[in-house]
């Protein structure tokens, strides 16, 4: 295969995984996790403004997961959606909240409209090439733009065998196991790291936030099932994998309550005031 061809495949992977979700809408509103507090802590600080108040785009924003949190912290948000099923189901969980179609390669927004941009799980499914300079043309100079992705925690022993049964199952590596499971693609916090290569206008500042939850085994296995990963192997396949999964879980947790561990992987990156953008 041609790297034409090669890449025009992994293209055309990319856009099928990002439709995905879609069809999932209400499983992913209801199964996948929340963020904690001191992430909107962290936000604040290294944006250096509070969010109440803040006129925020929360781009990719799904089924307002995020949006919600910012929204109870007195931001003024407006969420930017591109898929119907998400968006859908947005309108439904917040239908006070201001929803435009469109992503963040072509932000449908006003040149320096805003004070913070946020991209919850969602940054790697953009062309940085085009997002980037997006982010730039709608912050207001001495604006912050913000990124985060839920990871799983890799040092939990039970996580990282499950990420390995996964990786069996998909038949790739370790790490695409990895990012097929709980949260944010490894690939994805990667090219995040390197956003700075693409500007010289924005400098990223990371951090890392460790966090649980106790849920249900089932609850678990529903979370995992809203990844892309499961999404596009088609009911049959992804049912029969997580049927084999619960049975390893309760031979871990007889109880059947499961304690997920995240670390959430935070960018933040400050326009300076001074700049101009044509």
């Amino acid at each position: 295969m041609t790297s034409a061809a090669s890449s025009a495949n992994a293209r055309a992977s990319a856009r099928a995984r990002a439709r995905s979700f879609d069809g999932a809408a209400a499983q992913y509103a209801a199964y996948r996790p929340s963020y904690p507090p001191a992430l909107l802590d962290a936000v604040e600080r290294q944006a250096g403004r509070p969010l109440a108040g803040a006129r925020v785009v929360g781009v990719g924003a799904g089924t307002g997961i995020a949006t919600a949190l910012l929204a109870a912290r007195g931001a003024r948000v407006v969420a930017v959606e591109p898929g119907d099923g998400m968006a859908e189901q947005f309108r439904r969980t917040l239908p006070h909240v201001p929803l435009v179609r469109g992503d963040g390669n072509a932000l449908p927004l006003a040149d320096a409209s805003a004070d913070l941009i946020t991209y919850a799980q969602a940054w790697h499914w953009t062309d940085q090439e085009r997002s980037v300079p997006e982010a730039l043309r709608v912050l207001r100079p001495g604006g912050a733009l913000a990124l985060w992705w839920n990871k799983t925690d890799h040092e939990t022993p039970w996580l990282d065998e499950q990420s390995v049964r996964m990786a069996r199952f998909l038949g790739q590596g370790d790490e695409a196991g990895h990012s097929a499971g709980h949260t944010a693609n490894h690939s994805a916090g990667r090219r995040a790291s390197r956003t700075d290569d693409l500007t010289t206008e924005l400098d990223f500042r990371r951090d890392h936030l460790r966090w649980s939850r106790r849920v249900p085994v089932d609850t678990h296995l529903a979370n995992l099932g809203t990844h892309s990963a499961f999404l596009v192997l088609g009911e049959e396949r992804a049912a029969a994998f997580l049927a084999a999964e619960r049975t390893e879980l309760l031979k871990v947790f007889p109880d059947g309550i499961v304690e997920e561990s995240y670390v959430v992987d935070l960018l933040v990156a400050l326009r300076p005031p001074s700049q101009a953008h044509a």
